[in-house]
């Protein structure tokens, strides 16, 4: 399938109902409840609400580029970033709701201050990584999305939005995955017969071909992700291979 330009209108108001939904989930927790374990191994929940507050602003950040044309970092630093998730980790329940609410404010406020002309603009994130403007909108859903299920407390792969899971999907196999010489050769196939080719493109030299993995979208993104085992997926005999964390 050829890459499918993003949704910017649809997937910013997204972002803002899976924030709602996650700040109705954490909402039921209390402060013991938050210096538990997440399922991210070392980090606990707070830790992980930590780290969606600061990253939505730091994808503010590269709106703020992209709309004004400054150069900025999504943060700091890599010893800043995890300096901030520390520190903002033990807070109580209340504070942890307060950040997420605010900060989920501000990168509303900075996706509809960008203007159309330029959602194409393209700005650097973390490690190098080169992504347009209109594309940060899904990246913030996926953080939203795929956190509120590391935090164990109950939301699980079938309550994503099929609307999110179709744009996850096509994303990591259009954008993420496509031609990393890390990820092994695939061929995706989803239950309503949609296909994707991506990973390694180099097979041909040593007549290997992709495996063909077919499942339902969200078990495919359920896997990809690292969120699920891959037990509800076919490869019609071949062993499911290993693909790399995000």
């Amino acid at each position: 399938m050829t890459q499918t330009p993003p949704d910017f209108p649809h997937n910013v108001a997204a972002v803002h109902e899976a924030t709602d939904r996650l700040l109705v989930s954490v909402a039921k927790l209390d402060d013991e409840a938050i210096g538990e374990p997440s399922l991210l191994p070392g980090w606990t929940r707070g830790h992980v609400l930590a780290h969606l507050a600061r990253n939505a602003d730091a994808l503010v950040n590269l709106l703020t580029w992209a709309r004004t044309d400054v150069p900025a970092q999504m943060y700091v630093s890599a010893t800043a970033r995890d300096s901030d998730i520390a520190r903002d980790a033990g807070r109580t329940l209340d504070a942890h709701l307060e950040d997420l609410r605010e900060s989920g404010a501000r990168f509303d406020a900075a996706a509809a201050a960008l203007p159309d002309a330029r959602r194409t603009f393209e700005v650097e994130m973390r490690n190098g990584v080169v992504e347009r403007a209109d594309r940060l909108p899904l990246r913030r859903l996926a953080e939203v999305e795929l956190h509120h299920l590391d935090l164990g407390i109950g939301y699980s792969l079938d309550q994503l939005s099929p609307a999110f899971v179709d744009a996850e999907l096509a994303f990591l196999a259009e954008v993420k995955f496509a031609g990393q010489p890390k990820v092994p050769a695939l061929e995706l196939r989803t239950d309503d017969g949609r296909r994707w080719r991506t990973g390694r493109t180099d097979t041909a030299a040593d007549g290997e071909g992709p495996v063909v993995v077919t499942g339902s979208a969200t078990a495919l993104v359920g896997w990809l992700t690292g969120r699920s085992d891959g037990g509800a997926l076919d490869t019609t005999g071949a062993a499911l291979p290993a693909v790399p964390p995000l």
